[in-house]
């Protein structure tokens, strides 16, 4: 029996048993893809327990790679992603999919995408993308540049980056985790490190660290997080979809929730949030039909 049918012969057994349609909804779980991004984490862990908890709602989190995400939007095997990066991080996935989806709009905005270093490599030799080329630079960074997981738009736009300043490196691929992992040693080590990664990140609350001017504009400018449902989920889920259009949240307090969940966990410090941000909380609420 496929999807549309089953819905189908639900609604109408319930629907005649005198139960609500939203109730219906609520019983269902609502499917959210995510991937291991330290503002992915927390934002997705916010809403879930608000879904939960204030609105009776169901969730299951779907951890996949951010290119499965959007595939999993498209087909409907996913309801819900919050950690689109657009409208140029994300840009070649959003082209495949913006005629199939539902964009819920942003939950935060000015992010930023860019290469970063330790703040205490001098300036004056590695200021810039392009001071990358400097023999000197090569050989202290081992013409390597650390990134994070390979489907990320951000690795798409690293490569395109190598090859439009003509740098001869090599682009590494790991978790977010690893890559935090391999810049705390050379940090500690005091060596020198290029690392791909974006704002907000609790690292810049951790390290003190700098990105590197980007004159060709490769890496893009300010972003804005979205998020986005598959097609009919409105329809389907009117109160989830009517709080997740209220969410927005500060880069300032996603960064607050991200490095407290260092020492504990996303899920404890998104209900310690949502605990202590009672009025920004019944903002997000506000006129969501019930």
């Amino acid at each position: 029996m496929n999807r549309r049918h089953f819905l189908a012969g639900t609604t109408t057994t319930l629907a005649l048993a005198g139960t609500p349609l939203s109730v219906l909804a609520q019983a269902k779980p609502i499917r959210i893809g995510w991937t291991a991004w330290s503002d992915a984490e927390a934002v997705t862990n916010i809403a879930k327990l608000i879904l939960e908890q204030r609105l009776a709602q169901k969730v299951e989190l779907v951890m996949a790679d951010v290119a499965l995400q959007y595939a999993g939007l498209e087909r409907g095997q996913i309801d819900l992603m919050l950690m689109a990066w657009l409208p140029g991080t994300h840009k070649s996935y959003w082209d495949k999919v913006k005629g199939s989806v539902e964009d819920l709009g942003p939950l935060y905005t000015d992010a930023k995408l860019g290469w970063a270093v330790p703040a205490d490599i001098p300036e004056a030799t590695l200021k810039s993308i392009e001071d990358l080329k400097k023999p000197e630079v090569m050989e202290k960074l081992g013409s390597k540049i650390q990134g994070i997981d390979a489907g990320a738009g951000l690795m798409k736009l690293s490569e395109t980056a190598i090859k439009a300043y003509g740098l001869d490196y090599k682009l590494l691929t790991a978790s977010d985790a690893a890559m935090i992992s391999s810049l705390d040693r050379a940090i500690q080590r005091k060596q020198w490190m290029v690392v791909t990664t974006w704002s907000p990140h609790w690292m810049f609350s951790q390290y003190k660290l700098r990105f590197l001017e980007d004159p060709k504009q490769v890496l893009g400018g300010s972003e804005s997080i979205h998020a986005l449902a598959r097609k009919g989920f409105s329809a389907d889920f009117p109160t989830a979809a009517a709080f997740i259009r209220n969410l927005k949240i500060s880069l300032s307090d996603l960064e607050g929730v991200m490095l407290k969940a260092r020492s504990s966990n996303a899920a404890k410090e998104a209900a310690a949030f949502i605990g202590s941000h009672g009025e920004l909380v019944n903002r997000w609420l506000a006129n969501v039909p019930k």
